[in-house]
């Protein structure tokens, strides 16, 4: 497919805009970069004063130069230990904005009834007041193990695995469409790095948000400048 650009600074490939949101059922969001501003863990890192050491792996696994994500997030997490969770909550209240236009997005999908949920390599102590101001559907993403109030520098399994990766994203996305009854090809999927990418070439409609060379490569939109309420120039109420 050969990429165009649709408008200044939005390119698409394999689409004829516009499109009708009413024709999609389902709508996924990464969360690090693309619903919010920052990477969570870089900036939990920095408390503990290792931000360049985490970001350097952050940055190479979204990349896609460190292929094993799991093992990426692992030791990022381990470099994480001794950080407090009143530490956490300072991240949050500090550091954790929303992307511009993401409210506007959610609330225009909400309106065409859209489900939304929020697929995310970071942290359930973010994503739960992420997905709680957005109002979304439902979320899935990792759990930090703490203990005393600190973390211990190791994540916690869940009932559905251990570790939200790329693979995991798709699995999520595509199990909860099938218990709604929604065709994959009426899905939505938003991300800007290498773990995004497999949900992404599951769906019907790929957005890449200020992603990564690779992750546009694959997109069927990409937003390049702006807020992600551009996606509402190309697929439209």
């Amino acid at each position: 497919m050969s990429k165009q650009e649709w408008a200044k600074g939005l390119e698409i490939q394999g689409i004829e805009p516009p499109l009708s949101l009413h024709q999609y059922k389902l709508i996924a969001f990464d969360m690090d970069s693309t619903l919010v501003t920052s990477e969570c863990v870089d900036e939990i890192a920095d408390v503990v004063g290792k931000k360049a050491e985490v970001a350097a792996i952050t940055e190479a696994a979204m990349q896609g130069v460190i292929t094993d994500y799991k093992e990426s997030l692992r030791q990022r997490v381990a470099l994480l230990k001794g950080v407090t969770l009143a530490q956490l909550e300072q991240v949050y209240n500090e550091r954790v904005q929303l992307t511009p236009g993401a409210e506007s997005l959610v609330q225009a999908c909400q309106k065409a009834g859209l489900k939304t949920v929020l697929v995310s390599g970071g942290f359930t102590f973010f994503t739960d007041r992420i997905r709680a101001k957005l109002q979304l559907d439902f979320s899935r993403s990792n759990l930090l193990e703490a203990k005393d109030g600190v973390l211990t520098g190791r994540m916690t399994d869940q009932s559905w695995g251990d570790i939200c990766d790329g693979d995991e994203k798709r699995r999520a996305v595509l199990d909860l469409a099938s218990l709604m009854g929604i065709d994959p090809q009426q899905v939505i999927a938003v991300g800007d790095g290498s773990n995004d990418i497999p949900m992404m070439q599951a769906v019907g409609l790929s957005v890449a948000f200020h992603a990564k060379p690779r992750v546009k490569a694959v997109a069927k939109v990409a937003i390049n400048e702006g807020g992600l309420d551009r996606l509402l120039e190309v697929v439209k109420l």
